[in-house]
């Protein structure tokens, strides 16, 4: 049997799902990326009338996405700590990993989750990074 997790304080999804889904002692969450709750704006990143992104900095919404992380795992019963998995998507891997994993590392030196990151060519929204999640409770 799983629970659907709807995290409060989190930006709400942009879709129709939820923020993280339990199974058993399991907790999987579906992409988060670096908006925040209560704004249209996303963290460290400028558009032009059109919505097209104009200018960005992948540290500012690598810091957001790992925040919106933290969040919704403090409210699903789990923390950073519990992750075991995390898959991370990236726009620009060339431009933007070295940064992306620098900032990774501070958010992730006490805890060593499995990890895989891609390119994608776009993300559902004008944003440079996604996280998916898997986490115990």
């Amino acid at each position: 049997m799983s629970s659907k997790i709807i995290s409060e304080s989190a930006p709400p999804p942009v879709g129709l799902y939820p923020h993280a889904r339990r199974v058993g002692h399991l907790l999987f969450l579906s992409g988060v990326g670096p908006r925040q709750k209560g704004t249209k704006e996303i963290p460290g990143v400028t558009l032009d009338d059109a919505g097209n992104i104009v200018d960005y900095c992948i540290e500012t919404q690598c810091r957001s996405v790992f925040d919106n992380v933290a969040t919704i795992l403090r409210e699903s019963g789990s923390h950073f700590q519990n992750l075991v998995d995390v898959t991370v998507f990236l726009t620009n891997m060339k431009a933007d990993f070295k940064t992306y994993n620098t900032v990774y590392a501070e958010y992730f030196a006490s805890n060593l989750p499995c990890r895989t990151t891609v390119e994608v060519n776009a993300l559902p929204t004008p944003i440079a990074i996604e996280l998916k999640c898997i986490a115990t409770i």
